[in-house]
């Protein structure tokens, strides 16, 4: 063999060329046949293989669990060439609970845990199709799919499930490919189900097409399997309506009081996807690091009740700094960039939720068709047969006759056919008929399956002819599905402050009672709670309280004021009414540090609710040694979250009560030994936000200021004592003098009844309620309490043991509006508008009337 013909078999190739070429062809294959769902039924190819292969092997939730080797094996051999440590990585995350949202596999061993611990082999763990899996492959028999050749052409396997219910959006995906990426979070099923369903509605019976808004309203936003809690809904509504977007999750946590005086952070859910153990490591790498200060201990406590992650604090150390740095510095906060790509035709695009909910349906609509088709073909062929049965019955001797006469049975079928107009396949049926059937009760069944068959046939045809009735059809299977399989939600979607979005819009305006406790834990509750009773009554239980606490404050204002929380430290915070968690009249609430960024021994002294910060408006502030400061009220209006102070106190001084005015009230100040001052608000000069007021009233030795009250909320003034006794006493009775006196004795003190411990301006149409030191409320109608002179002790309001330690802690008044307590939002806002403007209220806002 000479050189030229060795050279005759050397092709030159251009390598840029054939790198291009090879490069193109495996994007592509990574593209349409591996990382990214079909929009249909939300699978990759990988985890399509492995529920056909399990399907295959009769390994469904009736059946034991089978070896995750054999599952992985039979998934390689027969559909899927490639390792066997991905097929079955992929089949260990759709068991996982915290990785799926509705698990796909039933795993029975150890299939890993949240901590990033791996499965066990899979020669040790075994796994079933679970109950959900089987409504994807439900019907694969009928026909529904196409099946196309394995790559050997051994075996055919289905190009997509029938995926009864949305699985791309209920379970969401994650996947890279080339140049391309899809992360799409899970959902609600039960959400993602009624959003199908009006859709469906709006075809069938308004002929329109659903609005993105629509939509929206039904799917809140994602729905992880770990729970956690969404920030706002900007992120949120980006990705809906473009399909990418940036959402904020955040891990769910408490702050609680501890035995000692300290506090600890307790974290119970977090974000998907995060490692626990991987996070507990960055938290301590922090510490040591000396970025994050003040924690002292860091657990997990995590066991199979759920995940509980104990972080506790110095005793100085303010919370609420400590768990916005871990947000800021670990992955407690995290953020979910949704992609949402998925394979529409083998051709991956972006999409928004409204056009993968129309690809389902469009898919669904498909599978229903081919199954419907393949149903009325069967029962077609059955009633074909069923007609030539009956033929033969109708005339059995004749057809005995042929039968015998004939030769073979291939004789006998063409005697049958050319005498009886038959098919060959009726023929057939008749010469396989047994002799049973000429009995009077086969012939029965005969004709009733028949009459059946032929209202089956009916039907289907029906549905075949009009695509209202398919849609019918696939309404009424999914909504089984959701009733099923379904479950409330685990992620709740909070408010990001950080938001642009008005929030304030979504939230209703309805009157509410604001309760907080002494401990300081806080909530929000309907006014219908609580009912009438008759003076003397025992009370009905108003919250349920840890030991030593009791409710100190309680008031009635709308979702919309602003609340305004002035602490014995003299600083001011601020909430929106909505921002405090609603509970029922006998839930503790939420602490108030998990809602406001408190120093160290800060306690909330005055709550003021307000509307809007107008001119000619002002603060009015008293504190525990007699000392008042009137400062704008517009001096207040940008309180950071991190609060500002409200007025300089004294050493060993408190601020104790803070009222709204328009200067032009007088001012009622009470001791706890019985001591009344009354004096014009004009006596007091206006002062910046920082000053320390005048002196508004001379308190002796060791008595001190309990309340302030202002001459325009109420005729006479309410004063209880700490052991029940209570009367009240015409504001009229208390003549104006100036500030910096005694004052007048306004309360007989007795052992009887102990020193006072509120007082309120009251009109007879007001109500007040009592609140003890072991949670009790009572509330009574103030024109049941006796009008009686200054120096005097009053009468029983609530029933108490002088034995025991249960004394009076507060009081508050509330005002039923009207004997209807639905009364139209509209008057009940024109009503706390000009309260906000005219009145200088507290408790509640006041109507006109009372003027």
């Amino acid at each position: 063999m000479d050189d030229s013909t060795i050279f005759d078999k050397i092709h030159e190739v251009d390598l840029k060329k054939t790198m291009e070429e090879s490069y193109i062809d495996y994007a592509m294959s990574v593209i349409a046949a591996r990382a990214l769902p079909d929009v249909r039924d939300g699978l990759k190819p990988v985890q399509r293989r492995i529920l056909h292969s399990m399907v295959e092997l009769n390994n469904g939730p009736d059946k034991p669990h089978r070896k995750c080797a054999r599952i992985v094996g039979d998934t390689m051999g027969k559909y899927h060439p490639h390792g066997d440590s991905s097929i079955y990585e992929a089949l260990v995350k759709l068991a996982q609970e915290w990785n799926t949202r509705y698990p796909l596999v039933d795993g029975h061993g150890n299939f890993g845990s949240v901590d990033g611990d791996g499965a066990a082999a899979m020669r040790y763990t075994e796994a079933r199709l679970s109950k959900i899996s089987m409504e994807m492959v439900a019907d694969i028999n009928k026909d529904t799919v196409d099946f196309v050749p394995n790559f050997d052409e051994t075996e055919k396997e289905p190009v997509v499930l029938p995926s009864r219910y949305p699985n791309l959006l209920v379970n969401g995906t994650t996947g890279i490919a080339v140049g391309m990426a899809t992360n799409i979070p899970p959902h609600n099923l039960r959400e993602v189900v009624n959003a199908v369903v009006k859709i469906i509605d709006n075809r069938v019976n308004e002929d329109r097409e659903t609005e993105i808004e629509e939509i929206m309203e039904i799917i809140k936003g994602p729905d992880f399997p770990t729970g956690a809690s969404i920030l706002g809904t900007a992120g949120i509504n980006e990705a809906y309506r473009t399909g990418r977007g940036k959402i904020k999750v955040r891990a769910v946590s408490e702050i609680e009081p501890m035995a000692n005086g300290k506090q600890r952070i307790v974290v119970t859910e977090l974000p998907y996807m995060v490692n626990k153990a991987k996070l507990i490591q960055k938290i301590a790498e922090l510490v040591k690091e000396k970025k994050i200060e003040g924690i002292t201990a860091l657990r997990d406590e995590s066991s199979r009740e759920g995940m509980r992650i104990v972080i506790e604090l110095r005793k100085d150390c303010n919370a609420n700094i400590v768990l916005n740095q871990l947000y800021k510095h670990t992955q407690m906060q995290d953020t979910f960039g949704v992609i949402m790509l998925a394979l529409v035709d083998g051709q991956p695009m972006v999409l928004n939720l409204l056009e993968m909910l129309g690809y389902y349906i469009k898919h669904q609509e498909e599978v229903v068709t081919r199954r419907t088709k393949f149903d009325l073909n069967k029962a077609e062929d059955r009633a074909h047969i069923l007609e030539g049965l009956l033929i033969a019955l109708d005339n059995i001797d004749e057809v005995i006759q042929i039968i015998r006469s004939s030769k073979s049975v291939a004789d006998a079928k063409l005697a049958l056919i050319e005498r009886f107009g038959l098919s060959d396949a009726q023929a057939q049926a008749i010469v396989d008929m047994r002799l049973r059937a000429l009995t009077g009760l086969e012939r029965e069944k005969l004709e009733k399956e028949y009459r059946e068959l032929m209202e089956l046939i009916k039907e289907l045809k029906a549905i075949l002819a009009d695509e209202k009735l398919l849609l019918g059809v696939i309404k009424e299977e999914i909504l089984i599905i959701a009733t099923k399989y379904g479950d409330d939600r685990r992620t709740s979607i909070g408010i990001d402050m950080d938001d642009d979005i008005t929030v304030e819009d979504l939230i209703p305006k309805e009157n509410v009672v604001i309760a907080m406790t002494k401990l300081g834990y806080v909530k929000r509750m309907t006014i219908n709670n609580f009912k009438s009773q008759n003076r003397g009554g025992k009370g009905i239980k108003g919250m349920q309280t840890i030991e030593d606490d009791f409710i100190e404050n309680l008031f009635m204002t709308t979702t919309h004021h602003y609340i305004m929380f002035f602490t014995n430290q003299g600083r001011v915070y601020r909430l929106k009414t909505y921002e405090i968690p609603e509970s029922g009249r006998t839930a503790r609430g939420t602490a108030i540090v998990n809602l406001l960024q408190l120093q160290p021994d800060e306690v909330i002294t005055a709550v003021i609710p307000i509307r809007e910060y107008h001119e000619g408006r002002y603060l009015i502030m008293a504190t525990k040694n007699g000392m008042i400061k009137k400062t704008k009220i517009t001096e207040y209006a940008n309180v950071r979250k991190s609060g500002l102070a409200a007025i300089t106190l004294k050493e060993g001084d408190e601020l104790i009560e803070v009222k709204a005015t328009n200067n032009t009230k007088d001012i009622i100040l009470i001791t706890k030994q019985g001591m009344c001052i009354r004096f014009n608000e004009k006596e007091v000069r206006s002062t910046g936000r920082t000053s320390m007021g005048v002196i508004g009233m001379s308190v002796a030795g060791d008595d001190e200021v309990i309340g302030m009250q202002l001459d325009t909320q109420g005729e006479a003034l309410l004063i209880v004592s700490e052991n029940g006794l209570g009367k009240r006493t015409l504001v009229e009775e208390f003549t104006p003098q100036h500030r910096g006196g005694k004052g007048v004795k306004c309360y007989k003190i007795t052992d009887k009844s102990g020193t006072v411990v509120g007082f309120k301006a009251v009109n007879d149409d007001n109500e007040i309620m009592l609140i003890t030191n072991q949670g009790i409320v009572i509330r009574l109608l103030c024109k049941d309490i006796s009008i009686l002179g200054r120096i005097t002790t009053g009468v029983k309001l609530i029933n108490m043991d002088l034995e025991s330690d249960i004394t009076v802690a507060s009081i508050a008044k509330v005002r039923q509006k009207s004997a209807d307590e639905s009364e139209s939002l509209e008057m009940m806002e024109r009503e706390m508008n000009e309260a906000d403007n005219e009145e200088g209220n507290v408790e509640e806002p006041e109507s006109p009337e009372d003027k």
